[in-house]
């Protein structure tokens, strides 16, 4: 509303400018009402001009603090997933002394339990950050509990016929014409590996039920003090007990199981956990249905990435000279999957913070949540992706002394820098499409990317082309450009109202609409 007193002297005014355009009056006067309207103008727009500043600084205020709060959450978050992904690689490193068998049989039966049960288990818990997260937000907090024990019976559930598979290794890799001592060596780790694929399927769960309250220092101190006991405990099992590279399987078994002990400890004595986790009921059940509606296309959006990029070794062992060209893209993928903690960590931060405030009803705030990720994101690659390029020389001989081995690295290293960015940027937009529940789109997002555009380009570089190596990382990159358009685009497109309204609906009538929530 207007000010009267305002309203008052303009009227005043016009009307005096009035008489002297009708009369002719003396012009002293018509100077007097013409310096007061420019009074009464000049504090009006100094009364807009400090209203935007206000604006301007409280939009500033509220964007800063949003930072603030996903960085917070995304440190540990990067510290946890390094954690966990350095388990398997230091236990590679230890087997690595024990000769040129255990190693390739090891890293064999590595691979393949991340393709075949990991990948499915992680994306599958991706669901919670969904659920757990919008209960969370909405203050449905007697929730929280019973979402987590339906993940952690369904995935275990999911481990039974996986570790079928896992039985089955040798025999697999012997079809595929792998050497019979490796598939022997293989088949004999994914075996002692099984009891690890129950510890993660009951892992992963309880990470999203400390993700999702913001609870980080628990994550943080039980991921790290995991890896602290993991290495002296691999080391003695693999030389002092006689096992051999058996020893890393059993080792990483005892390091999850720990993990597993400390979170429910925490739950157990705990005050923090008391109005979240509360007492186990046959109620847990009845969300079986709901969880697999959003696991399975989570699911499905992890491993249709992960398994483009296993492909992708594969085919470089069909290339002239494999030991080279497979060596190489090894290097480069184990760059990628090692940087890729920092993206992961902060993606997981954004899917918490937009889930959050999306289950709270606050659609403006879901929206800065993700500028601030965004932000984050592009500071992250930034610095890392730089950092990569100028030291590319010397990051070639980290990974091997053969110095063809790092000259191919070093051509390769500004691909690699490309691919930093690329998964950063991924990372980011993943993890909020997860917050709002979008894992059946991302699934479709990263079926056509990769398998209808990446792979297609990089085996028509590698083999046509004939540019090797380097045109299988052109086109897994060409597909990852493709994931990060159309994820871009359908985040700009969110219909953040829709959005919230969607999932208190679904939280608090138990409806379940096929509506994405875009435009």
């Amino acid at each position: 509303m207007g000010d009267p007193e305002k309203d008052s002297n303009m009227g005043m005014l016009e009307e005096k400018l009035l008489i002297k355009n009708i009369s002719g009056i003396n012009g002293d006067e018509e100077e007097a009402a013409k310096k007061e309207v420019g009074q009464v103008h000049g504090s009006a727009a100094a009364a807009g001009t400090t209203a935007s500043h206000t604006s301007w600084r409280r939009c500033l205020r509220t964007f800063t603090e949003e930072v603030k709060r996903v960085g917070y959450l995304a440190g540990p978050m990067v510290a946890v997933t390094f954690s966990q992904y350095m388990m398997q690689v230091i236990s590679i490193m230890i087997v690595g002394h024990l000769g040129k068998l255990a190693l390739s049989s090891t890293a064999i039966a590595v691979s393949l339990s991340g393709v075949t049960g990991f990948s499915i288990l992680l994306g599958m818990a991706g669901a919670l950050e969904t659920l757990s997260g919008q209960a969370y937000g909405a203050e449905q907090y007697h929730i929280l509990g019973n979402q987590t024990r339906t993940a952690i019976f369904c995935l275990n559930l999911c481990c039974l016929p996986l570790s079928l598979l896992w039985l089955n290794v040798e025999k697999l890799l012997i079809l595929a014409g792998q050497d019979p001592l490796i598939s022997h060596g293989a088949g004999k780790f994914a075996k002692h590996l099984i009891p690890s694929l129950f510890a993660y399927a009951t892992l992963q769960p309880l990470i999203r039920f400390f993700q999702m309250q913001s609870l980080v220092v628990p994550m943080l101190v039980s991921s790290i003090a995991t890896l602290l006991f993991h290495i002296p405990v691999c080391w003695m099992l693999v030389y002092k007990s006689g096992l051999g590279n058996l020893g890393a399987a059993l080792a990483i078994n005892l390091s999850y199981w720990v993990n597993v002990i400390f979170f429910a400890l925490y739950i157990k004595f705990s005050p923090v956990c008391t109005k979240t986790w509360g007492h186990i009921s046959m109620e847990m059940f009845n969300g079986v249905g709901e969880f697999f509606r959003f696991a399975v296309p989570s699911a499905m959006m992890v491993c249709l990435e992960w398994w483009s990029y296993e492909l992708l070794v594969l085919l470089s062992g069909l290339l002239p000279n494999p030991q080279l060209e497979t060596s190489v893209l090894s290097v480069c993928l184990s760059t990628i999957g090692t940087l890729y903690t920092i993206p992961y960590g902060l993606g997981a931060a954004g899917s918490t913070r937009v889930s959050n405030e999306i289950g709270a009803g606050n659609p403006r705030a879901a929206q800065v949540a993700v500028y601030a990720t965004v932000f984050l994101t592009i500071a992250e690659t930034s610095i890392v992706s730089t950092s990569l390029f100028f030291g590319r020389r010397a990051f070639g001989y980290i990974f091997s002394d053969d110095k063809e081995v790092v000259d191919y690295v070093t051509r390769m290293a500004p691909l690699v820098c490309l691919s930093v960015i690329l998964d950063s940027v991924q990372g980011a937009l993943s993890g909020i499409a997860r917050g709002c529940g979008w894992q059946h789109i991302g699934a479709f997002v990263n079926l056509g990317a990769f398998y209808l555009c990446g792979i297609p380009i990089a085996v028509v570089l590698a083999f046509w082309v004939k540019i090797r190596g380097m045109g299988l990382w052109i086109g897994i990159q060409s597909g990852a450009f493709v994931q990060n358009l159309l994820l871009a685009i359908i985040t700009s497109r969110i219909n953040w109202e829709r959005q919230a309204s969607k999932a208190r609906e679904r939280i608090f009538e138990g409806s379940y609409s096929t509506d994405s929530g875009l435009f």
